[in-house]
Protein backbone atom coordinates (compact mmCIF):
# COMPACT_ATOMS: atom_id res chain seq x y z
CA UNK A 1 0.00 0.00 0.00
CA UNK A 2 1.09 3.66 -0.34
CA UNK A 3 3.55 4.91 2.59
CA UNK A 4 1.32 8.21 3.16
CA UNK A 5 -2.07 9.49 2.48
CA UNK A 6 -1.52 12.70 -0.23
CA UNK A 7 -4.38 15.66 -0.55
CA UNK A 8 -3.84 17.72 -3.38
CA UNK A 9 -5.13 21.59 -3.37
CA UNK A 10 -5.94 22.59 -7.02
CA UNK A 11 -7.62 25.35 -8.69
CA UNK A 12 -6.97 28.03 -11.32
CA UNK A 13 -4.22 30.90 -10.41
CA UNK A 14 -4.74 33.27 -7.50
CA UNK A 15 -7.71 31.41 -5.83
CA UNK A 16 -6.02 31.04 -2.39
CA UNK A 17 -4.46 27.71 -3.27
CA UNK A 18 -1.31 28.59 -1.51
CA UNK A 19 -2.61 30.71 1.77
CA UNK A 20 -4.68 27.46 2.46
CA UNK A 21 -1.45 25.60 2.07
CA UNK A 22 0.59 27.41 4.63
CA UNK A 23 -2.76 27.87 6.55
CA UNK A 24 -2.88 23.60 6.97
CA UNK A 25 0.60 23.13 7.42
CA UNK A 26 1.01 26.06 10.31
CA UNK A 27 3.84 27.42 8.02
CA UNK A 28 4.98 29.72 5.63
CA UNK A 29 5.44 26.86 3.32
CA UNK A 30 4.15 28.38 0.05
CA UNK A 31 4.95 31.61 -1.45
CA UNK A 32 1.81 33.96 -1.57
CA UNK A 33 1.63 36.34 -3.83
CA UNK A 34 -0.39 38.99 -5.93
CA UNK A 35 1.10 37.43 -9.40
CA UNK A 36 0.00 34.41 -10.84
CA UNK A 37 1.66 31.99 -11.30
CA UNK A 38 3.95 32.10 -8.58
CA UNK A 39 3.73 28.58 -7.08
CA UNK A 40 4.99 26.46 -10.39
CA UNK A 41 6.20 23.41 -8.69
CA UNK A 42 4.54 20.49 -6.63
CA UNK A 43 5.16 21.80 -2.96
CA UNK A 44 4.77 18.99 -0.06
CA UNK A 45 4.58 19.36 3.47
CA UNK A 46 3.42 16.67 5.79
CA UNK A 47 0.31 18.19 7.93
CA UNK A 48 -0.63 14.58 10.12
CA UNK A 49 1.08 11.31 10.13
CA UNK A 50 1.37 9.93 7.17
CA UNK A 51 -1.03 12.65 5.11
CA UNK A 52 1.24 14.73 2.61
CA UNK A 53 -0.69 18.25 1.53
CA UNK A 54 0.22 19.10 -1.88
CA UNK A 55 -0.01 22.69 -3.18
CA UNK A 56 0.35 23.06 -6.84
CA UNK A 57 0.00 25.84 -9.78
CA UNK A 58 -2.89 26.87 -11.09
CA UNK A 59 -4.24 26.08 -14.23
CA UNK A 60 -5.41 28.60 -17.25
CA UNK A 61 -2.10 30.66 -16.27
CA UNK A 62 -2.03 33.71 -18.50
CA UNK A 63 -0.44 37.16 -19.19
CA UNK A 64 2.95 37.46 -19.04
CA UNK A 65 3.77 34.11 -17.27
CA UNK A 66 2.49 32.59 -19.52
CA UNK A 67 5.26 31.37 -21.58
CA UNK A 68 3.85 28.39 -23.56
CA UNK A 69 6.61 25.93 -22.25
CA UNK A 70 6.41 26.79 -19.16
CA UNK A 71 2.48 26.61 -18.89
CA UNK A 72 2.58 23.20 -19.76
CA UNK A 73 5.08 22.07 -17.70
CA UNK A 74 2.73 23.49 -14.52
CA UNK A 75 -0.20 21.90 -15.47
CA UNK A 76 1.73 18.42 -16.52
CA UNK A 77 2.46 18.76 -12.65
CA UNK A 78 -1.27 19.56 -11.41
CA UNK A 79 -2.21 16.64 -13.63
CA UNK A 80 0.24 14.22 -11.68
CA UNK A 81 -1.33 15.83 -8.12
CA UNK A 82 -3.71 14.56 -9.55
CA UNK A 83 -3.12 11.13 -10.17
CA UNK A 84 -1.43 10.26 -7.16
CA UNK A 85 -3.91 12.23 -4.58
CA UNK A 86 -6.76 10.34 -2.25
CA UNK A 87 -8.37 13.74 -1.51
CA UNK A 88 -8.36 16.74 -3.54
CA UNK A 89 -9.15 20.41 -2.42
CA UNK A 90 -11.08 22.03 -5.34
CA UNK A 91 -10.04 26.07 -3.99
CA UNK A 92 -12.57 28.26 -6.38
CA UNK A 93 -13.30 32.39 -5.77
CA UNK A 94 -15.92 33.23 -4.62
CA UNK A 95 -15.84 36.73 -5.07
CA UNK A 96 -15.46 36.11 -8.53
CA UNK A 97 -17.18 33.52 -9.23
CA UNK A 98 -17.38 30.71 -11.38
CA UNK A 99 -14.94 31.32 -15.06
CA UNK A 100 -14.63 29.01 -17.81
CA UNK A 101 -11.34 27.41 -16.23
CA UNK A 102 -13.47 26.43 -13.49
CA UNK A 103 -15.35 23.81 -15.27
CA UNK A 104 -12.84 22.94 -17.21
CA UNK A 105 -11.19 22.07 -13.94
CA UNK A 106 -14.24 20.29 -12.79
CA UNK A 107 -13.90 18.25 -15.86
CA UNK A 108 -10.51 17.30 -15.10
CA UNK A 109 -11.59 15.59 -12.10
CA UNK A 110 -14.54 13.98 -12.13
CA UNK A 111 -11.70 11.53 -13.89
CA UNK A 112 -10.06 11.25 -10.99
CA UNK A 113 -10.89 8.59 -8.29
CA UNK A 114 -9.88 10.69 -5.55
CA UNK A 115 -12.75 12.07 -3.44
CA UNK A 116 -13.40 15.78 -4.29
CA UNK A 117 -14.26 18.75 -1.87
CA UNK A 118 -14.47 22.42 -3.41
CA UNK A 119 -13.75 25.54 -0.94
CA UNK A 120 -15.49 28.43 -1.94
CA UNK A 121 -12.60 30.42 -0.52
CA UNK A 122 -12.50 34.22 -0.25
CA UNK A 123 -15.49 34.34 1.53
CA UNK A 124 -14.33 36.46 5.01
CA UNK A 125 -18.04 36.17 6.77
CA UNK A 126 -20.93 33.56 7.43
CA UNK A 127 -23.45 36.34 5.98
CA UNK A 128 -21.80 35.91 2.65
CA UNK A 129 -22.09 32.32 2.28
CA UNK A 130 -24.67 32.76 -0.19
CA UNK A 131 -21.95 33.20 -2.51
CA UNK A 132 -21.11 29.92 -2.61
CA UNK A 133 -24.25 28.71 -4.09
CA UNK A 134 -23.48 28.91 -7.61
CA UNK A 135 -20.55 26.01 -6.91
CA UNK A 136 -23.08 23.22 -6.15
CA UNK A 137 -23.63 22.81 -9.96
CA UNK A 138 -20.48 21.38 -10.03
CA UNK A 139 -22.19 18.00 -8.37
CA UNK A 140 -19.53 17.79 -6.20
CA UNK A 141 -21.51 18.40 -2.99
CA UNK A 142 -21.84 21.43 -0.08
CA UNK A 143 -18.61 23.34 -0.89
CA UNK A 144 -16.90 24.35 2.40
CA UNK A 145 -17.47 28.35 3.09
CA UNK A 146 -13.45 29.33 4.03
CA UNK A 147 -10.70 32.12 3.62
CA UNK A 148 -7.44 31.22 3.77
CA UNK A 149 -6.79 34.44 4.86
CA UNK A 150 -8.51 35.08 7.79
CA UNK A 151 -9.01 31.17 8.98
CA UNK A 152 -12.76 30.70 8.47
CA UNK A 153 -13.59 27.49 7.31
CA UNK A 154 -9.82 26.32 9.00
CA UNK A 155 -11.45 23.88 11.61
CA UNK A 156 -14.31 22.21 9.36
CA UNK A 157 -11.24 21.50 6.60
CA UNK A 158 -8.87 19.99 9.44
CA UNK A 159 -12.03 17.57 10.97
CA UNK A 160 -12.22 16.42 7.30
CA UNK A 161 -8.89 15.66 7.13
CA UNK A 162 -9.15 13.69 10.18
CA UNK A 163 -12.48 11.40 9.28
CA UNK A 164 -10.55 10.82 5.97
CA UNK A 165 -7.39 9.74 6.99
CA UNK A 166 -8.79 7.58 10.55
CA UNK A 167 -8.95 4.79 8.45
CA UNK A 168 -5.87 4.51 5.97
CA UNK A 169 -3.40 5.59 9.50
CA UNK A 170 -5.11 1.97 11.27
CA UNK A 171 -4.26 0.21 8.22
CA UNK A 172 -0.44 1.26 7.66
CA UNK A 173 -0.13 1.62 11.27
CA UNK A 174 0.33 -2.54 11.68
CA UNK A 175 2.77 -2.45 8.75
CA UNK A 176 4.83 1.14 9.71
CA UNK A 177 8.81 0.32 10.12
CA UNK A 178 11.34 2.97 11.15
CA UNK A 179 13.68 4.57 8.68
CA UNK A 180 14.06 8.03 8.55
CA UNK A 181 15.11 10.05 5.58
CA UNK A 182 18.38 11.46 4.68
CA UNK A 183 17.61 14.71 3.80
CA UNK A 184 19.46 15.92 0.82
CA UNK A 185 19.28 18.88 -0.99
CA UNK A 186 20.32 20.26 -4.47
CA UNK A 187 21.10 24.03 -4.25
CA UNK A 188 22.99 26.62 -6.63
CA UNK A 189 22.92 29.47 -9.37
CA UNK A 190 19.71 29.62 -11.61
CA UNK A 191 19.67 27.27 -14.58
CA UNK A 192 22.61 25.01 -13.56
CA UNK A 193 20.41 22.04 -14.21
CA UNK A 194 19.56 21.28 -10.28
CA UNK A 195 15.60 20.31 -11.23
CA UNK A 196 17.18 18.23 -13.89
CA UNK A 197 18.85 15.93 -11.72
CA UNK A 198 16.45 15.64 -9.31
CA UNK A 199 14.01 14.55 -11.69
CA UNK A 200 16.90 11.51 -13.00
CA UNK A 201 17.55 10.68 -9.75
CA UNK A 202 13.32 10.63 -8.91
CA UNK A 203 13.25 8.77 -12.35
CA UNK A 204 10.04 11.07 -13.76
CA UNK A 205 9.66 14.59 -14.53
CA UNK A 206 8.81 15.18 -11.49
CA UNK A 207 10.51 18.89 -10.77
CA UNK A 208 9.58 21.29 -13.86
CA UNK A 209 12.68 21.75 -15.97
CA UNK A 210 12.79 24.57 -18.53
CA UNK A 211 15.59 26.67 -19.84
CA UNK A 212 13.88 30.05 -18.48
CA UNK A 213 16.10 31.05 -15.99
CA UNK A 214 14.42 31.29 -12.47
CA UNK A 215 11.44 28.03 -12.92
CA UNK A 216 12.29 26.96 -9.73
CA UNK A 217 10.59 29.43 -6.94
CA UNK A 218 9.80 27.31 -4.57
CA UNK A 219 11.61 24.04 -2.69
CA UNK A 220 10.57 21.28 -3.55
CA UNK A 221 10.79 17.66 -1.34
CA UNK A 222 10.12 14.31 -2.87
CA UNK A 223 11.00 11.34 -0.82
CA UNK A 224 12.95 8.15 -2.49
CA UNK A 225 12.92 4.73 -1.33
CA UNK A 226 16.20 3.28 -2.66
CA UNK A 227 16.60 -0.66 -2.70
CA UNK A 228 13.59 -1.22 -0.14
CA UNK A 229 15.90 -0.26 2.53
CA UNK A 230 17.61 3.31 3.09
CA UNK A 231 15.56 5.84 2.50
CA UNK A 232 16.41 9.68 1.07
CA UNK A 233 14.24 12.95 0.97
CA UNK A 234 15.11 14.79 -2.20
CA UNK A 235 14.72 18.67 -1.88
CA UNK A 236 15.21 20.77 -5.30
CA UNK A 237 15.18 24.74 -4.71
CA UNK A 238 15.19 27.54 -6.56
CA UNK A 239 18.34 29.19 -7.81
CA UNK A 240 20.27 31.26 -5.36
CA UNK A 241 21.15 34.75 -6.81
CA UNK A 242 23.88 37.30 -5.85
CA UNK A 243 22.35 40.08 -3.06
CA UNK A 244 22.56 42.79 -5.36
CA UNK A 245 20.69 40.59 -8.21
CA UNK A 246 17.76 40.04 -5.95
CA UNK A 247 15.32 42.42 -7.75
CA UNK A 248 12.10 41.41 -6.13
CA UNK A 249 9.92 40.13 -3.62
CA UNK A 250 9.63 36.67 -5.42
CA UNK A 251 13.30 36.68 -5.86
CA UNK A 252 13.68 37.19 -1.88
CA UNK A 253 11.07 34.95 -0.67
CA UNK A 254 12.65 32.35 -3.12
CA UNK A 255 15.93 32.95 -1.43
CA UNK A 256 14.58 32.28 2.00
CA UNK A 257 13.04 29.17 1.23
CA UNK A 258 16.43 27.88 -0.20
CA UNK A 259 18.10 28.70 2.86
CA UNK A 260 15.72 27.13 5.03
CA UNK A 261 15.85 23.68 2.99
CA UNK A 262 19.61 23.80 3.47
CA UNK A 263 19.09 23.97 7.62
CA UNK A 264 16.54 21.25 7.13
CA UNK A 265 18.79 18.90 5.30
CA UNK A 266 21.38 16.40 6.32
CA UNK A 267 23.81 16.78 2.79
CA UNK A 268 23.94 19.43 0.32
CA UNK A 269 25.04 18.92 -3.41
CA UNK A 270 26.45 21.88 -4.44
CA UNK A 271 25.62 22.38 -8.42
CA UNK A 272 27.96 23.93 -10.65
CA UNK A 273 27.77 24.46 -14.14
CA UNK A 274 30.12 22.66 -16.26
CA UNK A 275 30.25 25.42 -18.72
CA UNK A 276 31.17 28.36 -17.22
CA UNK A 277 33.14 27.19 -14.32
CA UNK A 278 33.46 27.90 -10.39
CA UNK A 279 31.84 31.66 -9.91
CA UNK A 280 31.88 34.24 -6.78
CA UNK A 281 28.13 32.99 -5.99
CA UNK A 282 29.44 29.61 -6.08
CA UNK A 283 32.22 30.44 -3.58
CA UNK A 284 29.80 32.24 -1.74
CA UNK A 285 26.76 29.43 -1.31
CA UNK A 286 29.61 27.05 -0.32
CA UNK A 287 30.66 29.09 2.34
CA UNK A 288 26.87 29.42 3.50
CA UNK A 289 26.90 25.77 3.88
CA UNK A 290 29.88 25.29 5.83
CA UNK A 291 28.40 27.83 7.99
CA UNK A 292 24.74 26.13 8.46
CA UNK A 293 26.99 22.72 9.33
CA UNK A 294 25.99 20.74 6.74
CA UNK A 295 27.71 17.89 4.48
CA UNK A 296 28.25 19.21 1.11
CA UNK A 297 29.13 17.39 -1.87
CA UNK A 298 30.14 19.03 -5.14
CA UNK A 299 28.36 18.53 -8.68
CA UNK A 300 29.47 19.49 -11.66
CA UNK A 301 26.57 18.87 -13.96
CA UNK A 302 26.26 19.13 -17.95
CA UNK A 303 29.30 17.30 -18.00
CA UNK A 304 27.44 16.14 -21.59
CA UNK A 305 27.71 19.58 -23.18
CA UNK A 306 31.23 20.05 -21.49
CA UNK A 307 32.50 16.53 -23.70
CA UNK A 308 30.73 17.96 -26.95
CA UNK A 309 32.65 21.48 -26.75
CA UNK A 310 35.77 19.22 -26.64
CA UNK A 311 34.56 16.77 -29.64
CA UNK A 312 33.95 20.64 -31.23
CA UNK A 313 37.32 21.95 -30.44
CA UNK A 314 36.21 24.27 -28.25
CA UNK A 315 38.11 23.42 -25.30
CA UNK A 316 41.67 24.22 -27.13
CA UNK A 317 43.46 24.39 -23.86
CA UNK A 318 43.32 21.36 -22.72
CA UNK A 319 45.04 18.57 -23.76
CA UNK A 320 41.87 16.10 -22.87
CA UNK A 321 39.04 15.57 -20.92
CA UNK A 322 41.28 14.54 -18.40
CA UNK A 323 42.93 17.80 -18.26
CA UNK A 324 39.78 19.40 -18.62
CA UNK A 325 38.01 17.25 -15.23
CA UNK A 326 41.87 17.72 -12.97
CA UNK A 327 41.90 21.89 -14.05
CA UNK A 328 38.35 21.50 -13.00
CA UNK A 329 39.25 19.66 -9.87
CA UNK A 330 41.82 22.16 -9.22
CA UNK A 331 39.65 25.26 -9.61
CA UNK A 332 37.08 23.60 -6.81
CA UNK A 333 40.26 23.64 -4.36
CA UNK A 334 41.56 26.65 -5.22
CA UNK A 335 38.24 28.50 -5.59
CA UNK A 336 35.97 26.88 -3.09
CA UNK A 337 38.47 27.13 -0.54
CA UNK A 338 35.94 26.23 2.24
CA UNK A 339 35.55 22.93 0.96
CA UNK A 340 39.20 20.53 1.93
CA UNK A 341 38.85 17.30 0.87
CA UNK A 342 35.48 17.40 -0.37
CA UNK A 343 33.85 14.70 -3.54
CA UNK A 344 33.52 15.87 -6.26
CA UNK A 345 30.98 14.04 -9.03
CA UNK A 346 31.11 14.71 -12.79
CA UNK A 347 27.47 14.39 -13.94
CA UNK A 348 25.07 14.55 -16.20
CA UNK A 349 20.95 15.09 -15.68
CA UNK A 350 20.59 14.57 -19.41
CA UNK A 351 22.79 11.19 -19.87
CA UNK A 352 22.65 10.03 -16.51
CA UNK A 353 26.49 10.15 -16.43
CA UNK A 354 27.61 10.10 -12.78
CA UNK A 355 24.19 10.03 -11.11
CA UNK A 356 25.01 6.70 -9.88
CA UNK A 357 26.91 7.85 -7.71
CA UNK A 358 25.13 10.38 -5.78
CA UNK A 359 23.26 8.73 -3.66
CA UNK A 360 25.90 6.54 -2.12
CA UNK A 361 28.21 9.45 -1.55
CA UNK A 362 25.47 11.07 0.36
CA UNK A 363 24.68 8.06 2.06
CA UNK A 364 28.42 7.71 3.43
CA UNK A 365 28.66 11.18 3.80
CA UNK A 366 25.85 11.28 6.64
CA UNK A 367 27.48 8.04 8.29
CA UNK A 368 30.60 10.11 8.33
CA UNK A 369 29.47 13.29 9.98
CA UNK A 370 27.22 10.70 12.73
CA UNK A 371 30.69 9.08 13.70
CA UNK A 372 32.04 9.27 17.18
CA UNK A 373 35.74 9.81 17.98
CA UNK A 374 36.62 8.55 21.32
CA UNK A 375 38.01 11.06 23.74
CA UNK A 376 41.69 9.34 24.29
CA UNK A 377 42.42 9.17 20.24
CA UNK A 378 41.53 12.52 19.78
CA UNK A 379 43.88 14.13 22.38
CA UNK A 380 46.80 12.05 20.96
CA UNK A 381 46.18 13.20 17.86
CA UNK A 382 45.79 17.13 19.15
CA UNK A 383 49.38 15.90 21.15
CA UNK A 384 50.67 14.93 17.97
CA UNK A 385 49.80 17.84 16.26
CA UNK A 386 51.22 19.66 18.70
CA UNK A 387 54.67 18.57 18.76
CA UNK A 388 54.80 18.64 15.21
CA UNK A 389 54.32 22.53 14.75
CA UNK A 390 54.03 24.15 18.44
CA UNK A 391 52.24 27.08 18.81
CA UNK A 392 54.76 29.90 18.65
CA UNK A 393 54.52 32.63 22.17
CA UNK A 394 54.00 35.92 23.05
CA UNK A 395 55.54 37.76 25.35
CA UNK A 396 57.02 34.60 26.97
CA UNK A 397 53.41 33.30 27.43
CA UNK A 398 52.40 29.85 25.07
CA UNK A 399 48.95 28.66 24.26
CA UNK A 400 48.17 25.30 25.72
CA UNK A 401 45.55 22.61 25.68
CA UNK A 402 44.33 20.39 28.60
CA UNK A 403 42.43 18.37 26.88
CA UNK A 404 39.59 18.12 24.00
CA UNK A 405 36.01 15.45 23.85
CA UNK A 406 33.69 15.90 21.20
CA UNK A 407 30.34 17.64 21.85
CA UNK A 408 28.13 17.35 19.18
CA UNK A 409 27.24 15.77 15.62
CA UNK A 410 26.08 17.49 12.12
CA UNK A 411 28.44 19.57 12.05
CA UNK A 412 31.19 17.91 14.30
CA UNK A 413 31.54 20.05 17.26
CA UNK A 414 34.64 19.73 19.46
CA UNK A 415 35.31 21.77 22.71
CA UNK A 416 39.02 21.97 23.93
CA UNK A 417 39.88 23.28 26.68
CA UNK A 418 43.08 25.59 26.94
CA UNK A 419 44.41 28.14 29.26
CA UNK A 420 43.80 31.58 26.94
CA UNK A 421 42.25 31.75 23.91
CA UNK A 422 43.43 35.51 23.52
CA UNK A 423 46.94 33.34 22.37
CA UNK A 424 45.17 31.59 19.76
CA UNK A 425 45.53 32.88 16.28
CA UNK A 426 43.61 32.13 13.69
CA UNK A 427 45.82 30.42 11.39
CA UNK A 428 46.79 27.72 14.50
CA UNK A 429 42.95 27.13 14.36
CA UNK A 430 42.97 26.57 11.14
CA UNK A 431 45.71 23.95 11.15
CA UNK A 432 44.39 22.42 14.39
CA UNK A 433 40.94 21.65 12.40
CA UNK A 434 42.81 20.32 9.40
CA UNK A 435 44.72 17.85 11.64
CA UNK A 436 41.45 17.01 13.06
CA UNK A 437 39.57 16.83 9.64
CA UNK A 438 42.46 14.49 8.17
CA UNK A 439 43.28 11.93 10.71
CA UNK A 440 39.18 10.86 10.93
CA UNK A 441 38.86 11.49 7.76
CA UNK A 442 36.02 13.60 7.75
CA UNK A 443 36.00 14.73 3.83
CA UNK A 444 33.04 16.83 3.24
CA UNK A 445 32.23 17.09 7.19
CA UNK A 446 31.68 20.46 8.81
CA UNK A 447 33.85 20.65 11.77
CA UNK A 448 33.86 23.58 15.07
CA UNK A 449 35.89 23.19 17.21
CA UNK A 450 35.08 25.51 20.51
CA UNK A 451 38.15 27.13 22.68
CA UNK A 452 37.07 27.57 26.27
CA UNK A 453 39.67 28.68 29.18
CA UNK A 454 39.79 26.85 31.75
CA UNK A 455 41.99 26.83 35.21
CA UNK A 456 45.50 24.56 34.82
CA UNK A 457 44.88 20.63 34.87
CA UNK A 458 46.92 18.04 33.38
CA UNK A 459 47.86 18.83 29.51
CA UNK A 460 47.14 17.09 26.81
Amino acid sequence: MNLSYSIAIVGRPNVGKSRLFNRLTRRRLSIVHDTPGVTRDILTHEIGENVVLMDTGGFGLSGENSVAELTAAVEEQVMLAIAVADLIFFVLDAKEGISPVDYDIANMLRKSSAKIIPIANKIDSRENAYLADSFHSFGFGNPIIASAEHGVGEEEIRRLIANETKEFSAQLKSEKTSNDPIKLVFVGRPNVGKSSLVNSLFGKNRMIVSDISGTTREAVAVKLQVDGAKSFELIDSAGLRAQNRISTSLDYFSSLRTRDSIDNSHVVFLVVDAESGISKLDKKIASDIIDAGKGIIVVVNKWDIAQKSWKCGNLENFKSMEDFRRSFLAAVGKELLALPDVDVIFASAKTKHGMEDLLPLAEKLYERMNAKIGTGELNRVIQKAFEKHPPSTASGNSFKIYYAVQTGNMPFTFKLFCNRTSLLSSNYKKYLLNAVRRNFRMEGCPIRLEFVEKSKSSAV
